[in-house]
């Protein structure tokens, strides 16, 4: 009985050994999981930043190219609140203290007391800075930081592709003609980007 005994103490015990062992190792491949899943998190909302950052900047190309395709006022006018949702924060803030304030003023004065001096092609960008200035908080901050701005610019962008293709003749007539090459590679660029963060936001 005592020979057995020592047997199931020593056989008790060489479990609680391997026991602990798995949960050190379990415990390790943990921390190293939550490792790499922080690095990659922060890669991809770098990712997400980057091609937010290229959205805008394509969208404002689109918006004060010379010529374009486009043939209504329409179209154009929709870049006006994807650049209001999807610009980057520090240039959102920029824009939308005392130096938008004063570009604001300026326009506004040109608009009305200078109507002659006042190029047509300076009517959307004026409106977005007007936009950026006198945006209500909710719009400014809950709606462009959230999920509803992001979706919005989907809807957009999205919206503005079927309309240059079909504007164009067709999907392949949108890349090879000249003067519309340009629109649908910026047009693809600031479809990218609500993409990629929807697809991040639900995985």
């Amino acid at each position: 009985m005592g020979k057995m005994g020592y047997l199931a103490m020593k056989t008790d015990r060489l479990s609680k050994d391997l026991i602990e062992s798995d949960l050190r190792e379990l415990g390790d491949a943990a921390k190293k999981l939550a490792n790499h899943a922080f690095q990659l998190g922060s890669g991809l909302g770098f990712g997400t930043s980057f091609l937010k950052f290229l959205a805008s900047f394509a969208a404002i190309y689109l918006l004060i190219l010379d010529r374009t395709n486009w043939r209504t006022n329409m179209l154009t006018s929709l870049l006006v609140p994807y650049i209001f949702l999807s610009l980057p924060s520090v240039i959102f803030s920029f824009l939308r203290g005392e130096v938008g304030k004063w570009v604001a003023f300026i326009a506004v004065v040109l608009r009305l007391f200078f109507p002659r001096h006042f190029p047509d092609w300076l009517d959307m960008p004026g409106s977005l800075i007007l936009l950026l200035v006198v945006a209500p908080s909710f719009f400014a901050h809950t709606i462009r930081g959230g999920i509803i701005g992001v979706i919005i610019c989907l809807v957009i962008s999205c919206y503005l592709l079927q309309e240059h293709i079909r504007a164009s003749g067709g999907f392949r007539n949108s890349f090879t003609k000249s003067k519309g090459i340009s629109n649908t590679i910026g047009i693809i660029l600031i479809l990218i980007y609500p993409i990629w963060h929807l697809v991040l936001y639900f995985l």
